[in-house]
């Protein structure tokens, strides 16, 4: 089992002393990957309902500091050398993907293969308003928008001709080794799982019963297979708020049901102390952790 840090772009960890010292604080204690999240704003008295918590809003209240996920993980990049870095999620169709595809292949160079773009269709639709992005259409534009970064980081004058891109000739550089970004779809929906399933290199429902997460995985592994994949190959993760409140036990109950990495929120909120949260976070899940 993997083990990831979540929120890591939030509160007190989102200035630049805050963001080196949880990054560095995971890259030197053995953590696999730290995870950034994004709203570009929070419309104040939102009535969408935040799906991964019981009262239905965010942690911490509408006026978090949450910097830009990919800036925010660049900067992580420059004092790290091993850990991971993804995105928990971006929420894909509200940025232009000529451009997405140009920031997450330059980020992917930068940090030597490091970044993995974890996408979502997002859940605040008051947010979408504010962007002027339509909300009925978000899941078709995503996957419009994932196709045309693909044609983006593997073609040499990249073509995509679509209904919400269109291009030709296009030639963007520089290309992300392998020629594609990894990209996780986040989501506890059958159409997130079938996402994951067409073209995800990983799966990341944040939350869900055993079975609720069972039946997610069967679907996406038999959206794979309908298309030529193998469904075992996807790699999944899925959130705890912190280990501490999960035994090594369940931890195993979890892997055995397919689940490939946890992630879990900062062990602590006082920069000056993650090093040592983060120490005593490592060794209580070094019994299970494998890199």
């Amino acid at each position: 089992m993997k083990f990831g840090v979540m929120f890591a772009n939030t509160a007190h960890y989102a200035t630049a002393e805050g963001a080196a010292a949880i990054a560095t604080a995971a890259d030197e204690c053995g953590l696999e990957s730290i995870w950034s999240v994004e709203h570009v704003v929070i419309p104040h008295g939102y009535q969408s309902r935040y799906p991964y918590h019981e009262s239905g809003k965010i942690p911490g209240g509408e006026d978090p500091d949450i910097p830009d996920p990919l800036i925010w993980l660049a900067y992580a990049a420059a004092v790290t050398k091993q850990v991971k870095l993804a995105t928990g999620i971006l929420i894909v169709p509200q940025r232009n993907p000529v451009v997405l595809a140009k920031e997450c292949a330059s980020l992917h160079k930068l940090s030597n293969g490091r970044f993995e773009l974890g996408i979502g269709v997002g859940w605040l639709q008051e947010e979408f308003d504010a962007l002027g992005v339509p909300w009925p259409d978000r899941g078709r534009r995503t996957d419009e928008y994932c196709a045309a970064m693909a044609a983006l980081w593997s073609q040499d004058k990249a073509a995509y001709d679509g209904r919400y891109a269109n291009f030709s000739n296009a030639i963007s550089r520089p290309q992300p080794s392998g020629g594609a970004v990894p990209i996780v779809v986040g989501g506890h929906s059958d159409a997130a799982a079938k996402r994951a399933g067409r073209y995800g290199t990983g799966f990341f429902p944040a939350s869900g019963t055993d079975e609720e997460l069972a039946h997610l995985f069967e679907v996406m592994k038999t959206e794979a297979a309908a298309h030529g994949r193998n469904g075992d190959d996807i790699e999944v993760t899925t959130m705890v708020w912190s280990p501490r409140r999960e035994s090594l036990d369940r931890v195993k109950e979890l892997e055995d049901l397919g689940v490939h990495r946890l992630v879990v929120a900062p062990p602590t909120s006082n920069p000056t102390k993650i090093r040592q949260a983060m120490e005593q976070l490592a060794e209580t899940v070094a019994p299970v952790a494998t890199h």
